[in-house]
């Protein structure tokens, strides 16, 4: 419990916001309206974002306590405030060549307007986020170097085209060009600009990691992230957790168009990810549950699919977060039940030595 303890700290301080932000604007009403639309998001960005948490941990299990401390600090600021609150303020800015006062204010007082203006160009986001995330989940399928194999054989035979390098970049590039056409013509330069800062992005990440770390590290690729931690690395976690609660944030203008009860609502749910990554490191869970971070990147490549899907289709949310869970599940079941065959064979092993 003491790992969520922050987390339910944070979340008594923001529904006490939102229910003052409520009150302010509606009396009694908005106030138990507030509570409960700020309770809804959070519950929205945990599902939506679990996968995301796995992922956190199995990069961070290896980190020095100071980088540690400092993704789980600074790093839940720039998750709150900068992806966000501010992210989607820059974007509406730039698009309608707004400043950034003056969208603050719409955002305030003219809330329909604002989520106009972020879901009109919800296909070249979705398109840069569809990117990285995507290259997240090939690099981690193409890598010849895992131990383990949830899918048998026929996983272990796309592993091993990872031994030529640039192919996670090209089935990329290839499902970025095959997605052109959910947009129409006059969108299709965009988001293909889009998709390429995508792609840009995580290999500039990975670039950077191997520039700065190269002596502590020794490893190549996202994947094989730093060994104790450090800025490559600290930029790969805000680019991937910002690849995330856009989504999330896209998904809450469905719910309401207050963005101070969506960020209040969000916040609460992207700390209790970070308490949950905290967890998952610390309890040792990636390694008693050999096939959850098989499971979390599973669901990372199907919401990579789903963000490319929504520039043409709407998607749910229940689908995109049931999505991610049931691929966590199953990682879940698949991997306890290695565990009891491995403590299966080991204790015939025992017996057998014993016998002779």
């Amino acid at each position: 419990m003491k790992h969520f303890r922050v987390s339910f700290i944070v979340t008594a301080l923001c529904l006490a916001l939102s229910a003052w932000w409520g009150y302010e604007h509606a009396g009694i009403a908005g106030a138990l309206t507030g509570i409960g639309v700020a309770a809804i998001l959070a519950v929205m960005e945990v599902s939506l974002s679990f996968d995301n948490a796995v992922v956190n941990a199995s990069v961070l299990k290896t980190w020095s306590p100071f980088w540690k401390k400092l993704f789980l600090g600074v790093g839940i600021i720039i998750a709150v405030f900068g992806m966000r609150l501010l992210f989607p303020l820059v974007i509406v800015a730039v698009a309608a060549d707004i400043g950034m006062i003056d969208v603050w204010h719409m955002a305030l007082q003219d809330p329909k307007q604002y989520s106009m203006h972020l879901t009109n160009h919800h296909a070249e986001v979705a398109a840069f986020g569809g990117m990285f995330l995507l290259l997240v989940f090939l690099n981690f399928l193409f890598d010849d170097e895992k131990e383990h194999h949830w899918l048998g054989n026929v996983e272990e035979k796309l592993a091993s085209f990872g031994k030529t390098s640039s192919i996670s970049v090209m089935v990329a590039l290839g499902t970025l060009m095959a997605s052109l056409g959910l947009v129409t013509e006059a969108q299709k330069m965009v988001v293909l600009m889009s998709g390429l800062w995508g792609i840009l992005v995580y290999v500039g990440v990975d670039v950077l990691s191997n520039l700065l770390e190269k002596s502590e590290a020794g490893a190549e690729g996202v994947g094989n992230m730093v060994v104790k931690g450090g800025i490559g690395g600290f930029l790969y976690l805000e680019v991937l957790d910002a690849s995330f609660s856009f989504d999330g944030v896209i998904g809450a203008f469905a719910i309401t168009n207050d963005v101070v009860i969506i960020m209040l609502g969000l916040a609460i749910g992207a700390m209790f990810v970070r308490s949950l990554t905290v967890y998952l490191v610390e309890k040792g869970t990636l390694d008693q549950f050999v096939y959850l971070e098989h499971g979390a990147h599973y669901a990372i490549g199907i919401l990579a699919l789903i963000m490319l899907a929504s520039m043409k289709f709407h998607v749910p949310e229940l689908v995109t977060g049931l999505a991610g869970v049931a691929f966590i599940g199953a990682s879940v079941w698949s991997s306890i039940r290695y565990r009891k065959k491995q403590e299966a064979l080991g204790g015939h092993a025992k017996a057998v030595a014993h016998a002779e």
